[in-house]
């Protein structure tokens, strides 16, 4: 399918991105940091930021902070989550006077603990509310806007039946993670709704879900048509799997040097982290998060043990005796 004709895309031309995913909680502005140090992401998104329906601050001082963190030539997206249409205009307004070139609406999230009322992954139960919402963005932002989203509420159809919507609206790209809101992470992505959207849209598609090898993001390139892919949980697991799927580093890696490659990791987070959070407390806590993503049954006895840690102390003792 062609290209959208006024898309204003973060990726060049002619490219297929590999975009690190917003994590809640997770990929914060060290941890973006220190992917663009190291494998360097075509795209990277901040993770949703909160917009107060009905309040005088409708962003949060500390989003402020992280919308305004570039990457230097690596594109940030800011993530909205909200149902308002006012207050999302008024939020994408502001995210622009802070710098943002890149506005992102999430109705992906399965959950709906970010602000009263129907929010992320929610809101595709109304799309009424997202006809009004949708159009309203984009004639907001001046920069290229997407939409994250999960393949329906409590079915597969909802993303294919927004698509006349989204691209009369003029949305630059949409990011799927098919998988229902109500399944949250449960079962496997059905990367066949994947397909299905891209063989129906004129708009590119960014594949998303699942994706934890090099095998699995290929396969998934050339199988659904996909413009390019989003990596969350399989690159904090290898983040070298950015460059394994550009032919830059081995397909794969024994497990000694994927242990090595977690310590490494963890070892810079920490020093990132220093700077960024206050206190020994925030920051065992905030690492423990990133912990809290790694899947792989390689990592498994590790992570456990530097999970069960109680103090800064003992995860940097215990993460220096693995090195």
């Amino acid at each position: 399918m062609p290209q959208h004709p006024t898309a204003r895309l973060p990726w060049r031309p002619g490219t297929t991105p590999l975009m690190l995913a917003p994590m809640q909680g997770v990929t914060n502005r060290a941890v973006r940091a220190h992917f663009i140090a190291t494998v360097r992401p075509d795209v990277v998104f901040t993770e949703f930021v909160r917009v107060a329906g009905a309040s005088r601050k409708r962003v949060a001082r500390s989003d402020l902070r992280e919308m305004a963190t570039t990457g230097g030539e690596v594109p940030l997206v800011v993530q909205l989550v909200g149902h308002d249409r006012a207050a999302l205009v008024e939020a994408a307004q502001i995210a622009e006077n802070a710098g943002a070139r890149h506005l992102n609406l999430n109705l992906g999230c399965p959950y709906g603990r970010m602000t009263t009322g129907l929010t992320g992954g929610a809101l595709l139960q109304r799309p009424d509310l997202l006809a009004e919402i949708v159009p309203a963005l984009r004639d907001a932002c001046h920069g290229s806007f997407s939409i994250k989203l999960r393949a329906g509420y409590d079915n597969y159809t909802a993303a294919r039946e927004l698509l006349p919507l989204f691209e009369t609206a003029g949305v630059d790209y949409l990011i799927l993670h098919p998988r229902t809101v109500v399944e949250g992470y449960r079962g496997a992505a059905d990367h066949r709704v994947t397909a299905a959207l891209v063989a129906g849209s004129r708009l590119p598609v960014i594949a998303n879900g699942d994706i934890r090898s090099t095998a699995d993001g290929l396969h998934l390139l050339k199988a659904s048509g996909a413009a390019g892919l989003m990596l969350g949980r399989g690159a904090l697991a290898d983040p070298l799997l950015f460059q394994r799927l550009r032919g830059l580093a081995p397909a794969t890696a024994t497990a000694n040097e994927r242990l090595l490659q977690l310590r490494q990791t963890l070892a810079a987070l920490l020093e990132r982290y220093r700077n960024l959070f206050c206190g020994d407390v925030q920051i065992l806590s905030k690492i423990k998060g990133v912990l809290g993503t790694m899947e792989d049954p390689i990592y498994a006895r590790q992570v456990d043990e530097l999970k069960q840690t109680r103090t800064l102390a003992d995860f940097s003792r215990c993460l220096a005796q693995r090195s």
